[in-house]
Protein backbone atom coordinates (compact mmCIF):
# COMPACT_ATOMS: atom_id res chain seq x y z
CA UNK A 1 0.00 0.00 0.00
CA UNK A 2 2.81 2.39 0.81
CA UNK A 3 4.50 1.65 -2.46
CA UNK A 4 1.40 2.48 -4.50
CA UNK A 5 0.98 5.81 -2.69
CA UNK A 6 4.59 6.80 -3.43
CA UNK A 7 4.10 6.15 -7.15
CA UNK A 8 1.00 8.32 -7.27
CA UNK A 9 2.86 11.12 -5.52
CA UNK A 10 5.71 10.90 -8.00
CA UNK A 11 3.33 10.94 -10.94
CA UNK A 12 1.56 14.01 -9.54
CA UNK A 13 4.89 15.86 -9.12
CA UNK A 14 5.95 14.96 -12.67
CA UNK A 15 2.58 16.19 -13.96
CA UNK A 16 3.02 19.51 -12.18
CA UNK A 17 6.56 19.89 -13.56
CA UNK A 18 5.40 19.16 -17.07
CA UNK A 19 2.55 21.69 -16.77
CA UNK A 20 4.96 24.34 -15.47
CA UNK A 21 7.41 23.71 -18.33
CA UNK A 22 4.61 23.93 -20.91
CA UNK A 23 3.27 27.14 -19.38
CA UNK A 24 6.76 28.65 -19.31
CA UNK A 25 7.40 27.71 -22.96
CA UNK A 26 4.00 29.18 -23.97
CA UNK A 27 4.79 32.42 -22.12
CA UNK A 28 8.16 32.70 -23.87
CA UNK A 29 6.46 32.07 -27.21
CA UNK A 30 3.87 34.81 -26.57
CA UNK A 31 6.57 37.28 -25.52
CA UNK A 32 8.56 36.51 -28.69
CA UNK A 33 5.46 37.04 -30.84
CA UNK A 34 4.83 40.40 -29.17
CA UNK A 35 8.44 41.55 -29.46
CA UNK A 36 9.09 40.46 -33.06
CA UNK A 37 7.27 43.46 -34.69
CA UNK A 38 9.06 45.83 -32.36
CA UNK A 39 12.41 44.27 -33.09
CA UNK A 40 11.79 44.31 -36.83
CA UNK A 41 10.20 47.82 -36.90
CA UNK A 42 12.40 50.44 -38.53
CA UNK A 43 12.40 54.09 -37.55
CA UNK A 44 11.79 56.22 -40.63
CA UNK A 45 13.14 59.68 -41.25
CA UNK A 46 12.80 62.17 -44.11
CA UNK A 47 14.33 65.46 -45.24
CA UNK A 48 12.58 66.05 -48.55
CA UNK A 49 11.49 68.60 -51.16
CA UNK A 50 8.00 68.26 -52.62
CA UNK A 51 7.20 70.04 -55.89
CA UNK A 52 3.71 70.31 -57.38
CA UNK A 53 3.29 71.53 -60.97
CA UNK A 54 0.25 73.17 -62.63
CA UNK A 55 -0.97 69.83 -63.98
CA UNK A 56 -1.02 68.22 -60.53
CA UNK A 57 2.11 66.11 -61.00
CA UNK A 58 4.07 65.65 -57.77
CA UNK A 59 7.82 65.07 -57.49
CA UNK A 60 9.50 64.24 -54.18
CA UNK A 61 13.27 64.12 -53.72
CA UNK A 62 15.68 64.35 -50.83
CA UNK A 63 16.96 62.04 -48.10
CA UNK A 64 14.73 59.35 -46.55
CA UNK A 65 14.79 55.67 -45.67
CA UNK A 66 11.09 55.20 -46.38
CA UNK A 67 10.63 52.97 -49.45
CA UNK A 68 7.55 54.73 -50.91
CA UNK A 69 8.30 58.41 -50.40
CA UNK A 70 10.69 59.36 -53.20
CA UNK A 71 8.79 59.72 -56.47
CA UNK A 72 8.88 61.62 -59.78
CA UNK A 73 5.95 63.12 -61.71
CA UNK A 74 3.23 61.17 -59.97
CA UNK A 75 -0.51 61.85 -60.08
CA UNK A 76 -1.23 59.57 -57.12
CA UNK A 77 -1.14 62.37 -54.57
CA UNK A 78 -3.46 64.92 -56.25
CA UNK A 79 -7.12 65.08 -57.15
CA UNK A 80 -9.04 67.85 -58.95
CA UNK A 81 -12.72 68.76 -58.55
CA UNK A 82 -13.63 71.56 -61.00
CA UNK A 83 -11.12 74.33 -60.23
CA UNK A 84 -10.13 73.03 -56.76
CA UNK A 85 -7.10 70.77 -56.27
CA UNK A 86 -6.55 68.44 -53.31
CA UNK A 87 -3.05 67.27 -52.38
CA UNK A 88 -2.90 64.30 -49.99
CA UNK A 89 0.43 62.71 -49.02
CA UNK A 90 -0.09 60.25 -46.16
CA UNK A 91 2.36 57.64 -44.85
CA UNK A 92 0.90 55.80 -41.85
CA UNK A 93 4.33 54.60 -40.73
CA UNK A 94 5.81 56.38 -37.75
CA UNK A 95 8.66 58.78 -38.50
CA UNK A 96 11.21 59.55 -35.83
CA UNK A 97 11.80 62.86 -37.62
CA UNK A 98 10.68 64.53 -40.84
CA UNK A 99 11.38 67.86 -42.51
CA UNK A 100 9.78 68.93 -45.77
CA UNK A 101 9.50 71.89 -48.14
CA UNK A 102 6.39 71.88 -50.30
CA UNK A 103 6.44 74.20 -53.36
CA UNK A 104 3.32 75.11 -55.33
CA UNK A 105 3.21 76.62 -58.85
CA UNK A 106 2.80 80.35 -59.46
CA UNK A 107 -0.66 81.97 -59.03
CA UNK A 108 -1.58 79.33 -56.40
CA UNK A 109 -3.84 80.26 -53.51
CA UNK A 110 -4.24 77.90 -50.55
CA UNK A 111 -7.82 77.33 -49.38
CA UNK A 112 -7.10 75.01 -46.43
CA UNK A 113 -4.19 73.01 -45.06
CA UNK A 114 -3.85 70.22 -42.51
CA UNK A 115 -0.59 68.50 -41.61
CA UNK A 116 1.06 66.55 -38.86
CA UNK A 117 3.87 68.39 -37.11
CA UNK A 118 4.40 72.14 -37.29
CA UNK A 119 4.03 74.15 -40.50
CA UNK A 120 4.54 77.66 -41.80
CA UNK A 121 3.63 79.25 -45.15
CA UNK A 122 6.02 81.54 -47.02
CA UNK A 123 6.34 83.07 -50.49
CA UNK A 124 9.40 82.83 -52.71
CA UNK A 125 9.58 84.36 -56.21
CA UNK A 126 5.83 84.16 -56.71
CA UNK A 127 5.54 80.58 -55.37
CA UNK A 128 3.74 79.61 -52.16
CA UNK A 129 6.00 77.50 -49.94
CA UNK A 130 4.85 75.27 -47.08
CA UNK A 131 7.57 74.19 -44.65
CA UNK A 132 6.94 71.53 -42.01
CA UNK A 133 8.71 69.53 -39.31
CA UNK A 134 7.62 66.68 -37.03
CA UNK A 135 8.86 63.99 -34.67
CA UNK A 136 7.59 60.54 -33.68
CA UNK A 137 4.40 60.66 -35.73
CA UNK A 138 3.03 59.67 -39.10
CA UNK A 139 3.75 61.75 -42.19
CA UNK A 140 0.60 63.49 -43.45
CA UNK A 141 -0.05 66.59 -45.60
CA UNK A 142 -3.50 67.62 -46.83
CA UNK A 143 -3.79 70.85 -48.85
CA UNK A 144 -6.78 72.24 -50.69
CA UNK A 145 -5.64 74.81 -53.24
CA UNK A 146 -6.55 76.64 -56.44
CA UNK A 147 -4.43 77.75 -59.39
CA UNK A 148 -5.50 80.89 -61.21
CA UNK A 149 -5.02 80.96 -64.96
CA UNK A 150 -2.53 83.46 -66.34
CA UNK A 151 -5.31 85.28 -68.22
CA UNK A 152 -7.38 85.56 -65.06
CA UNK A 153 -4.35 86.78 -63.15
CA UNK A 154 -3.58 89.30 -65.89
CA UNK A 155 -7.21 90.47 -65.92
CA UNK A 156 -7.12 90.97 -62.16
CA UNK A 157 -3.87 92.94 -62.44
CA UNK A 158 -5.33 95.01 -65.29
CA UNK A 159 -8.42 95.69 -63.18
CA UNK A 160 -6.25 96.72 -60.26
CA UNK A 161 -4.22 99.05 -62.49
CA UNK A 162 -7.42 100.50 -63.96
CA UNK A 163 -8.79 101.14 -60.49
CA UNK A 164 -5.54 102.84 -59.49
CA UNK A 165 -5.59 105.02 -62.63
CA UNK A 166 -9.24 105.93 -62.06
CA UNK A 167 -8.43 106.80 -58.47
CA UNK A 168 -5.55 109.04 -59.57
CA UNK A 169 -7.75 110.73 -62.21
CA UNK A 170 -10.50 111.22 -59.63
CA UNK A 171 -8.06 112.81 -57.19
CA UNK A 172 -6.68 115.08 -59.94
CA UNK A 173 -10.18 116.16 -61.02
CA UNK A 174 -11.24 116.85 -57.44
CA UNK A 175 -8.03 118.82 -56.86
CA UNK A 176 -8.65 120.91 -59.99
CA UNK A 177 -12.24 121.59 -58.94
CA UNK A 178 -11.12 122.61 -55.46
CA UNK A 179 -8.42 124.91 -56.87
CA UNK A 180 -10.93 126.40 -59.31
CA UNK A 181 -13.47 127.04 -56.59
CA UNK A 182 -10.80 128.58 -54.39
CA UNK A 183 -9.67 130.83 -57.27
CA UNK A 184 -13.27 131.86 -57.88
CA UNK A 185 -13.70 132.60 -54.20
CA UNK A 186 -10.52 134.65 -54.34
CA UNK A 187 -11.81 136.51 -57.43
CA UNK A 188 -15.10 137.18 -55.67
CA UNK A 189 -13.23 138.49 -52.64
CA UNK A 190 -11.13 140.73 -54.93
CA UNK A 191 -14.28 141.99 -56.64
CA UNK A 192 -15.86 142.66 -53.25
CA UNK A 193 -12.76 144.52 -52.17
CA UNK A 194 -12.81 146.52 -55.43
CA UNK A 195 -16.50 147.26 -55.00
CA UNK A 196 -15.82 148.53 -51.52
CA UNK A 197 -13.56 151.15 -53.11
CA UNK A 198 -16.54 152.62 -54.96
CA UNK A 199 -19.56 154.42 -53.65
CA UNK A 200 -22.46 152.43 -55.08
CA UNK A 201 -25.11 154.23 -53.12
CA UNK A 202 -27.90 155.56 -55.32
CA UNK A 203 -27.19 153.06 -58.13
CA UNK A 204 -29.90 150.85 -59.50
CA UNK A 205 -29.40 147.11 -59.96
CA UNK A 206 -28.39 147.35 -63.64
CA UNK A 207 -25.82 150.04 -62.91
CA UNK A 208 -24.36 147.85 -60.13
CA UNK A 209 -24.23 144.90 -62.55
CA UNK A 210 -22.34 147.02 -65.10
CA UNK A 211 -19.83 148.13 -62.43
CA UNK A 212 -19.30 144.51 -61.26
CA UNK A 213 -18.84 143.34 -64.86
CA UNK A 214 -16.20 146.00 -65.58
CA UNK A 215 -14.33 145.15 -62.36
CA UNK A 216 -14.55 141.42 -63.05
CA UNK A 217 -13.34 141.67 -66.71
CA UNK A 218 -10.54 144.09 -65.82
CA UNK A 219 -10.49 145.34 -69.44
CA UNK A 220 -12.52 148.01 -71.25
CA UNK A 221 -15.78 146.77 -72.81
CA UNK A 222 -17.97 148.09 -75.58
CA UNK A 223 -21.67 148.66 -75.08
CA UNK A 224 -22.27 145.63 -77.28
CA UNK A 225 -20.12 143.51 -74.93
CA UNK A 226 -22.14 144.68 -71.94
CA UNK A 227 -25.40 143.93 -73.74
CA UNK A 228 -24.30 140.35 -74.43
CA UNK A 229 -22.78 139.68 -70.99
CA UNK A 230 -25.71 141.03 -68.98
CA UNK A 231 -28.47 140.39 -71.51
CA UNK A 232 -29.65 143.98 -71.22
CA UNK A 233 -31.38 145.89 -74.07
CA UNK A 234 -29.22 148.35 -76.00
CA UNK A 235 -31.23 151.40 -74.91
CA UNK A 236 -31.00 150.38 -71.24
CA UNK A 237 -27.23 149.91 -71.53
CA UNK A 238 -26.79 153.30 -73.17
CA UNK A 239 -28.92 155.02 -70.57
CA UNK A 240 -27.23 153.42 -67.56
CA UNK A 241 -23.71 153.88 -68.97
CA UNK A 242 -24.41 157.60 -69.49
CA UNK A 243 -25.69 157.83 -65.91
CA UNK A 244 -22.56 156.10 -64.53
CA UNK A 245 -20.35 158.46 -66.51
CA UNK A 246 -22.13 161.46 -65.00
CA UNK A 247 -21.57 160.00 -61.51
CA UNK A 248 -17.83 159.72 -62.28
CA UNK A 249 -17.70 155.91 -61.90
CA UNK A 250 -16.73 155.06 -65.47
CA UNK A 251 -14.88 156.56 -68.40
CA UNK A 252 -16.00 156.40 -72.03
CA UNK A 253 -13.46 156.50 -74.84
CA UNK A 254 -14.76 156.80 -78.37
CA UNK A 255 -12.86 154.71 -80.88
CA UNK A 256 -14.27 154.88 -84.39
CA UNK A 257 -17.90 153.89 -84.26
CA UNK A 258 -17.61 152.17 -80.88
CA UNK A 259 -17.38 153.40 -77.33
CA UNK A 260 -14.92 151.70 -74.97
CA UNK A 261 -16.14 151.75 -71.39
CA UNK A 262 -13.72 151.26 -68.50
CA UNK A 263 -14.02 151.52 -64.75
CA UNK A 264 -12.64 154.74 -63.37
CA UNK A 265 -9.95 154.36 -60.72
CA UNK A 266 -11.21 155.58 -57.37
Amino acid sequence: MVKISDNKTKEFVDYKKNNFVCAFILLIFIIIIILIPTINAEEYYADININVDKSGFVSIDGVTNHPDLIIQDSENYTFKAQSIWLLNITKNDSFSEFIYKLTFPETTSIISINSTGLIRIEEELGHLIVKGIGENEIFNINVEYQIQKSDERKTEMDNDITIIYLGIVFIIVISIIILYLKSKEKDVEIIKDDLNNYNLKGLNNRQKEIIRLLIDKKVPLTQTDIEKELNIPKAAVSRNVHSLELKGLIEIEKIGMSNLIRIKKP
